[in-house]
């Protein structure tokens, strides 16, 4: 998916305040699922064919696709789950997302919904203060599944230029 693709709504307003409203509720989901620590369900929210990346921003915008983060495909989503739940070696933490900015940019003809949305991420080690980890936006691809949605495309796209070398758990 080109994030530079759709900047901006096609979409009549009705379509996009229930579009917008399905996103908002799938991203509490999601984050409530990785800030209640349960990562080994974080690959449920995929299609199994899913790619995702958490990339900088000043590499989306020279036009890189390269990410810290990169998995391609469920399995791989569900080896990074496994392996952050059960191999812990870091130190212990509390995640705290917060997403806001809903846009819903498009609904392409076969259903599929592309949309952006902010986030920050707060990170609470265990014995110090709570600090800013990342910030920055989802840009995604969903699919519908049942009456809710499934990630086909995540690019947490990330502000943050400094960031701490522990980045492990999934944006």
């Amino acid at each position: 998916m080109n994030i530079r693709e759709w900047e901006r709504s096609s979409l009549a307003p009705e379509t996009a305040r229930e579009l917008r409203m399905l996103v908002e509720e799938f991203n509490s989901e999601y984050c409530s699922v990785l800030d209640a620590g349960e990562i080994e369900k974080w690959p449920e929210f995929f299609t199994d064919d899913a790619l995702y990346r958490l990339t900088a921003r000043e590499n989306v915008d020279a036009g890189l696709p390269v990410g810290l983060v990169y998995a391609e495909g469920k399995g791989m989503l569900i080896d990074r789950a496994v392996s952050i739940s059960r191999t812990q070696t870091f130190a212990p933490r509390y995640n705290l997302h917060v997403c806001g900015n809903v846009r819903v940019l498009h609904q392409l003809e076969n259903g599929d919904i592309i949309a952006r949305t902010n986030f920050i991420l707060l990170q609470t080690l265990v014995d110090g203060p709570t600090s800013l980890h990342l910030a920055g936006c989802y840009h995604d691809r969903f699919v519908t599944h049942g009456e809710g949605l499934l990630i086909k495309e995540r690019q947490a796209i990330y502000d943050t230029t400094v960031i701490a070398n522990d980045v492990v758990f999934p944006v």
